[in-house]
This record gives structure tokens, C-alpha cells and sequence, in this order.
């Protein structure tokens, strides 16, 4: 076999307008964790989803084992020992856990003449996958139960199923606690000592440095090289990466928070397991960090401040007046605006054009007489869009799937920019997206502060919330627990707020 279970040599791939990747090569030695890295739109998903079969290649070679190999489609590379735990989950929430696990490949039994599924069979094989990979949960449970975090660790568990010699990962840890992330790494661990190679994408330098053995780096589909992970830093990697120093994670501050737009008294959802007895005010041309452990009920308070979640008890004063939404559109009317927590679900409409996710949420504006809509307004506001926020995309034609979660992310501000908003509640606004588009994100909203909109950025991630925030407000157990100042914002006391579960 020799010292690698997996090489690349030479693959191509090209989109309408886009050359992708562009002679990459790759080589990936067995009970390794194979760091892939590169700012969004490098190539990495693309090059993954090549090995795997769901885009054909248009040019190269793969070797598995030493043998080359031709994958028609991800049946195929399943059968041949690659397994792929994608970023954006495909699940089908109406069934059983078991029976996601096992899709297309069900277990049978003879039923006189006939090929059954054998339930009681897939049942026993889940529940010991289950407990292989250290979960919990009842196999026999509707997968849409779970949450996300969940229902990634039962993709987790289903490549692990596959007895895979090669285990593609991307993004793994994107929607997953701490606790869960250090199980993913218990698992990950044991898949080495069985031999098992793991390509492991991220955008988290901390576990990358943590877990990986090599890191592989891409930037603008091309292959950059690959480096024993001890002898790499974070400084090291963000420079290979976007081929520059970056000296500063995040851009200099200089927005000016002005006088208080939206004042919440006592909010209380109408679900008892919610937010309670909230209280907090939001300032014109402020960035306003809201923090908190997992579960604290921060996307739940600020889904009902836009109409999609029940609000019980409190008032709201919004520009010196009373309001509530009572559904989204009371909001968007009213000049606030929602980035959902979770990009692929509830944000892109991705079998949709770059203009149509843009114009969807201000195409009022754009009708004439009426009845029509203006085509050469809204491609005007989409190519201003894509200037001033340098989003990459051959034309505004192009389907929002097909781009890289950094430029759909800034596909989904544009939409509410083209809104005008005086609000706009950000949730997770650069979860899955590398360094250098988080920097040009960050720069998008100190902008947007300093011509006086207000930000809500709820954030999971500690330097973000310390490092944008001019002042963060901290939930815990649906209640809000604390507030602290962006000039004495340390992990310490924002840990302290969200830690109060009394």
C-alpha cells in the first residue's frame, strides 16, 4: 500500500465561469487526521466532494490504497471505503434514528418470497453503532427530534458505520457544544488507532492545531502545501492561507453608539421553558453582543423580537413607540432584519439565483405599475451588492448553492441591506466561514454601525463577542444574566454570566 491510504494527483473541476480547482494533488497517510484548510471559496468542499462522487471531476487521478481508483457517485466511493460527514446535513427529520443511519442500505430478511427490511436488526446494529461512538440516544426516535448538534453526531455515527478507511469531515464541530466536540475528538481518536485516515476540514485553528497530524493548505483552488502540524501556528496557517500577514483578527472599531432605538421590558416567551423576565436596551450604531452557553435561549429571544416565536408577557419600545410583531413581515416592515443561526435551513434559498436571495426581501421596491417587477433595478441593487460586499460569483444568475458559505453569507446581508434596516439581529453571523471572510464580515458591520444601523451579533464564540461587541449582554437558562462592557469584556466574566444558572 505504501505510506499513503489516499493520493489525489491532478484534479481539475470547473464551474460556469469558475475554475475551482485547478491541478490540486493530495496525499493522505492511514491512522492520520489530515487537516484541509483555505479561506472559503479555496477549493477544499469542492476537492472533497470530487473524491467522494458528487461532482465529476475534469481532470486527475485517485489512488486508494495504492490502486487507482474511478468514483462514479457517493454510493460508490462508499462501497470503496470513503465515508463524508458533510457540513450542510441532509437529514430526513420523519424518520427513525436507525433508519437515517442505515438509508439505501437497510438490512433484510427473507419474508417468504420476498426481501424485507429486518426492523429488529437495524435496530440492534444503530443502538451498538450508537454506543461505539459513546451516544445516548434511542434508536428508534424520530431524527427530527434532535437538535442539530445531535443530528450531527449521527452522521458521525453512520460514517463511523462504514467501516470507512478514509473519513472526509466537513466542518464537524460547526453546530456542536463543548462537551460534544470533546466526544467527536474521543471518537476521531479511536478511529486512528484502528488505522483509519480522517480528512478533516475547519476553519477552528485551536482544534486543528489540537487533533491534526498534517495540515493541508488551498487558496483560490490551488494546491499550497502541506506541513507536519507541530511546526505550524495559528500566525503560520492565516498567512499561508490568504497568502498575506494578518496582524489583527478583527478590523479597528470606530463606530459611535448613539441614543437608545429599542427598549425590551420583561419579555416572557409564551413557551415556560423559554426566555423569561428579559430586559435590555439597543443603541443606533451599536454592536450589541449577545452571549451564552448553548441552550441559553439568546436565537429564541431574538426570534420573538422578529415575530417568529410567541412573546407572553413585557412591551417593547422601538423608536419612542410601542411595538411587536406579531409574524416576520411586522418586522421587515418595520426596518429590522434576521440572519438565521442556520445558514442552509432557514437562510438561502439555494436552488434560487444570487438576485432572486437578494431582491426576496424588498421586491416591494422593485415593481412597477404594480404588477411588474423592474428586472434592471434588482440586477442594478444585486452587481452593487456584489461590489461593495466583494462577493465572488461569475454573475448574479449563478444558483447561491454553488458558492462558498462566506459569499452565500454575504449574499444574505445584502438581502437585508437592500431592506435599509434600522436593526439588524445577526445569529452566528460567521459560524463556518474562514479568517479572511470573517474579517471582511466584521468590516461589513462596523460599516453598517457607523451609518447608524443597530447590530444584535449573537456569537458562541468568545473572541468574536469580546473582539466586536461594544457591549455584550449574557443569557443563561433563559434569562439574562449580565451585561458587560466591551472595554472589560475578558472570557472570565462573560463565563461567570453564563455559568449563573439560578
Amino acid at each position: 500500500m505504501g505510506d499513503y491510504v489516499l493520493e489525489l494527483r491532478g484534479i481539475s473541476k470547473s464551474f460556469p465561469g469558475v475554475k475551482a480547482l485547478d491541478n490540486v494533488s493530495l496525499k493522505v497517510r492511514p491512522g492520520t487526521v489530515h487537516a484541509l484548510m483555505g479561506e472559503n471559496g479555496a477549493g477544499k468542499s469542492t476537492l472533497m466532494k470530487c473524491l467522494f462522487g458528487i461532482y465529476k471531476m475534469d481532470a486527475g487521478e485517485i489512488y486508494l490504497e495504492g490502486e487507482k481508483v474511478t468514483i462514479i457517485n457517493a454510493d460508490d466511493a462508499l462501497h470503496k471505503g470513503i465515508a463524508m460527514v458533510h457540513q450542510e446535513l441532509q437529514p430526513i427529520p420523519e424518520r427513525s434514528i436507525a433508519e437515517n443511519i442505515f438509508c439505501g442500505r437497510y438490512p433484510t430478511k427473507k419474508y417468504g418470497p420476498l426481501q424485507v427490511i429486518d426492523h429488529k436488526r437495524m435496530y440492534e446494529e444503530a443502538e451498538r453503532l450508537l454506543k461505539e461512538v459513546r451516544m445516548e440516544y434511542d434508536p428508534k426516535a424520530k431524527l427530527g427530534t434532535l437538535s442539530i448538534s445531535q443530528m450531527q453526531s449521527v452522521e458521525i455515527a453512520k460514517a463511523v458505520s462504514m467501516n470507512a478507511k478514509v473519513v472526509i469531515m466537513d466542518e464537524p464541530t460547526s453546530s456542536l457544544t463543548d462537551n460534544e466536540v470533546e466526544a467527536l475528538f474521543r471518537i476521531i481518536e479511536d478511529l486512528r488507532k484502528k488505522n483509519v485516515a480522517i480528512i478533516y476540514i475547519s476553519h477552528k485553528m485551536d482544534e486543528i492545531l489540537r487533533i491534526s497530524d498534517d495540515i493541508s493548505i488551498m487558496r483560490d483552488g490551488q494546491y499550497i502545501g502541506t506541513w507536519p502540524a507541530k511546526e505550524m501556528t495559528i500566525d503560520k496557517i492565516i498567512a499561508k492561507m490568504v497568502g498575506r500577514e494578518l496582524t489583527n483578527l478583527f478590523p479597528p472599531k470606530d463606530n459611535t453608539p448613539g441614543e437608545v432605538i429599542l427598549e425590551a421590558k420583561g419579555l416572557t416567551s409564551v413557551n415556560p421553558k423559554s426566555f423569561k423576565n428579559c430586559s435590555f436596551t439597543l443603541k443606533r450604531g451599536e454592536i450589541l453582543g449577545l452571549g451564552g452557553l448553548v441552550g441559553a435561549q439568546r436565537t429564541e429571544l431574538m426570534e420573538a423580537l422578529f415575530g417568529i416565536r410567541g412573546i407572553a408577557e413585557g412591551e417593547i419600545i422601538y423608536k419612542g413607540q410601542k411595538f411587536m410583531a406579531k409574524r416576520p413581515k411586522d418586522a421587515i416592515q418595520n426596518g429590522i432584519g434576521l440572519i438565521t443561526e442556520d445558514r442552509r435551513g432557514t437562510g438561502i434559498f439555494g436552488v434560487l439565483s444570487i438576485a432572486d436571495n437578494v431582491s426576496v426581501a424588498s421586491l416591494d421596491k422593485y415593481v412597477d405599475a404594480g404588477v411588474v417587477l423592474n428586472n434592471n433595478k434588482i440586477e442594478k441593487l444585486v452587481q452593487d451588492n456584489v461590489a461593495k460586499l466583494s462577493i465572488k460569483t461569475p454573475s448574479s444568475k449563478t444558483l447561491i448553492q454553488s458558492l462558498s458559505g462566506g459569499n452565500q453569507q454575504k449574499v444574505i446581508i445584502s438581502r437585508w441591506l437592500a431592506n435599509d434596516p434600522d436593526i439588524l439581529i445577526m445569529d452566528e453571523p460567521t459560524r463556518g466561514i474562514d479568517v479572511g471572510a470573517k474579517y471582511e464580515i466584521y468590516q461589513i458591520m462596523i460599516e453598517l454601525a457607523k451609518q447608524g444601523k443597530a447590530i444584535v451579533m449573537i456569537s458562541s464564540e468568545m473572541a468574536e463577542l469580546i473582539g466586536m461587541s461594544d457591549r455584550i449582554l449574557v443569557m443563561c437558562n433563559g434569562r439574562i444574566t449580565g451585561e458587560v462592557s466591551g472595554e472589560e469584556a475578558t472570557q472570565e466574566n462573560i463565563m461567570h454570566f453564563a455559568t449563573q444558572f439560578n
